[in-house]
C-alpha cells in the first residue's frame, strides 16, 4: 500500500458522508464571493484537492477544460464515475510538488483550491506555493479557501494567518484581488465556530 499523502488523513474513511456533504452544496453557493472573478469564456482550469469533483464538474458545464488533482483514491476514483465528463481529466497528484502536474508544463487560466491548504504545514505551504504560482498563467487567476476554527477529529488541518500567503504570493508575482472572511455555509460548522478566508490573485499578462 503506498504512503499516505500528508494532509489526506481522515477522508478515504470517511467518503460517503463526504460525497453527501460535498455534494449538497451547490458550487455556485460555495463560490459566490468569487464568481465576479471567475473566466466568462471556455477556459483552462486547475482544481487542486478536487475531492468529490462538485466544482470540476461545474466547471466543465460552463463550457471549460478541467484539470482535476485528487490525492485520495476513495475520492477521485468515485468522482470520476459520479461525474462521468469528457471535459475533465483526473490526476492522482499532490502537493506540495505537485510533481506528476509539473511534467506536463502546463499553465491555467484558473487555479482553484478549495478548503486544501490548511491541510499542509507551515514548511510544506512554502515549498506549494512556488509550484502552484508556476501553474497560473498570464492573465490568470489562483483563488483559495482556507477554513478557520476547531480541527474535525482524525483530520490534520493547520491554522493560517493569511498575509503569511499574501506577502510571499505577491514576491511570486501575484497580485491580491479578494480577501474575505466569512461564515460557513453549514449549520453544523457554524454552529462549531468555523469560518473561512478567500484569497484570489491574479497574475498580470
Amino acid at each position: 500500500m503506498p504512503p499516505q499523502v500528508s494532509g489526506t488523513e481522515g477522508y478515504a474513511a470517511e467518503a460517503d458522508s463526504l460525497f453527501v456533504r460535498y455534494e449538497s452544496i451547490p458550487s455556485d453557493e460555495a463560490h459566490a464571493a468569487v464568481l465576479h472573478l471567475l473566466p466568462r469564456t471556455p477556459a483552462r482550469v486547475l482544481d487542486i484537492g478536487a475531492g468529490t469533483g462538485r466544482d470540476a464538474a461545474w466547471f466543465a458545464r460552463l463550457g471549460h477544460r478541467v484539470v482535476a488533482v485528487e490525492p485520495t483514491d476513495a475520492l477521485r476514483l468515485r468522482a470520476m464515475q459520479l461525474h462521468a465528463s469528457p471535459a475533465i481529466d483526473w490526476i492522482d497528484d499532490s502537493l506540495p510538488e505537485l510533481a506528476v502536474l509539473a511534467t506536463r508544463d502546463e499553465s491555467f487560466d484558473l487555479v482553484m483550491l478549495t478548503a486544501v491548504f490548511m491541510h499542509l504545514d507551515e514548511t510544506e505551504r512554502r515549498r506549494a506555493l512556488p509550484n502552484i504560482a508556476a501553474r497560473v498563467a498570464r492573465g490568470g487567476m489562483l483563488i483559495m479557501t482556507l477554513r478557520h476554527g476547531p480541527v474535525p477529529q482524525g483530520r490534520r488541518m493547520f491554522e493560517i494567518d493569511p498575509e503569511s500567503i499574501i506577502v510571499p504570493a505577491r514576491l511570486l508575482g501575484l497580485n491580491l484581488e479578494l480577501h474575505r472572511r466569512g461564515s460557513s455555509l453549514t449549520a453544523e460548522n457554524r454552529a462549531a465556530g468555523v469560518t473561512w478566508t478567500t484569497l484570489a490573485f491574479s497574475k498580470p499578462r
